[in-house]
């Protein structure tokens, strides 16, 4: 039996913000991040948007666009580092908000008998749930399950990081029926316990709140959005983990030099040209280069050969996240979503063909693995339209970004958006203040 992704869809927030518009403000040189890190749109959430609505919008395109019954569909694992809720798992939320769409058409409470839950491991996080889904499916064929990947990238204003963000969503089907890519049960892994990227929990006063319940404690813990992070340092951590984690891949198969056969290089991109970047010290040691001082490294990544690789193996799934920014837990399975809709566009054929995975989660770990491509991919592949959706977005102005940023706006942006939303947050009853409360538009 072979086990892989049998169909996908994704989500992108009907939102962005020109890049260049961003660097204007901040007084930087727009070429520094449109060429020289391969940023051009930011994605954002509008008021009505969420982690949880952006998994919903996946999931049910999902179902809709492939005719799937949800009643087949065994799990859905959510793969996330935007969490809702410290408990109730934020994949609930589109959970439910799915099947109440469904219901005229499947009955009441059409997931009911499907094993739901949150996975966090920073941008990793949906690669643990692939692996974790793929081996129930295996241990119980003819089983479906769903893994939907869905985040919210966001930094603090006027921080190193805040042209990184971005959003959205990408929900595969997995199954024993793999069309789109059979996906090989060899994981190369390499972690260590280290703070390059975290969300800790910070104290703060009942009094600083101006809507705190009367029940809480005088000092309570709470979260924020934005992360605490070293750009420099996890880029190293990123470089040592996807190292240690190709080796292990290496060590596992025998391959001498796995990326040889692969035809796409998908990795977990905070920014377009990461990937691209990363790379270079992995292709030295496999190519037997010197590395060591930044002028060696300087020669491999402006070499005619290293560059040929890129063209043809790692660029074509750079195009969406210029056009999106970070996805965080999304980002690797968008990458994918890129290049092979590049590949459709480009009448290639793809199938029986190897694509290699290196994907990164900050705190850290990486994993490597691989599939093949499915024989009816292409069948898969013209649900997309990668692209031509990205092109129907609405521009905002740096002004209006900001008011979103900081939660000043009180009504949606885009009026004419249908879909998900969130209707409500409970504040004033204690025992349910928090609670969140979404509808469909």
């Amino acid at each position: 039996m072979i086990y892989g992704i049998e169909a996908a869809s994704f989500h992108v927030p009907s939102l962005y913000l020109e890049i260049k518009d961003l660097a204007e403000k901040r007084n930087i040189e727009p070429a520094k991040l449109e060429k020289g890190l391969g940023l051009h749109k930011m994605a954002l959430p509008d008021v009505h948007e969420d982690a949880a609505t952006f998994a919903a919008e996946a999931l049910l395109k999902l179902i809709k666009d492939y005719s799937l019954n949800p009643k087949e569909i065994s799990r859905i694992y959510l793969g996330t580092e935007s969490a809702l809720d410290a408990a109730k798992p934020t994949a609930t939320y589109a959970m439910q908000m799915v099947e109440a769409v469904l219901e005229k058409d499947f009955g009441a409470r059409c997931f009911k008998n499907c094993d739901v839950i949150d996975m966090t491991f920073a941008c990793v996080g949906a690669v643990d749930a692939l692996q974790n889904c793929l081996d129930f499916c295996r241990a119980n064929p003819g089983k479906k399950a769903v893994v939907i990947a869905s985040d919210y990238a966001k930094y603090e204003l006027e921080s190193s990081g805040e042209y990184t963000q971005g959003g959205g969503a990408v929900a595969v089907l997995l199954s024993d029926h793999p069309q789109l890519l059979e996906i090989e049960n060899v994981y190369g892994v390499a972690t260590e316990s280290v703070f390059d990227f975290f969300k800790p929990r910070r104290a703060a006063l009942k009094s600083d709140l101006k809507s705190a319940a009367t029940s809480m404690p005088d000092k309570i813990e709470i979260f924020t959005d934005e992360p605490v992070f070293d750009g420099q340092y996890s880029n190293q951590c990123y470089q040592d983990r996807i190292r240690e984690a190709y080796e292990h891949y290496k060590e596992q198969t025998g391959l001498e030099k796995p990326y040889e056969n692969w035809r796409y290089l998908i990795f977990h991109l905070p920014y377009a040209f990461h990937g691209k970047r990363v790379f270079t010290e992995l292709f030295s040691l496999e190519n037997n280069l010197p590395y060591g001082s930044p002028d060696e490294q300087k020669a491999v990544a402006k070499s005619e050969e290293y560059l040929s690789f890129i063209n043809r193996k790692i660029e074509p799934s750079q195009r969406a996240s210029s056009e999106v920014g970070n996805m965080y837990t999304a980002s690797v399975f968008m990458a994918l979503l890129s290049a092979m809709q590049v590949s459709y566009d480009n009448q290639e054929d793809l199938k029986d063909q190897k694509i290699g995975f290196l994907a990164y989660g900050s705190g850290s770990k990486a994993k490597v693995f691989a599939g093949k491509v499915g024989k009816s991919w292409r069948e898969v592949v013209q649900k997309w339209n990668v692209f031509e959706n990205l092109k129907n977005r609405k521009a905002i102005d740096f002004e209006t970004y900001e008011k979103l940023h900081r939660k000043q706006l009180e009504s949606s942006v885009n009026s004419d958006y249908k879909g998900f939303g969130l209707n409500k947050i409970e504040t004033e009853n204690p025992v349910l203040v928090g609670s969140r409360y979404y509808d469909y538009r």
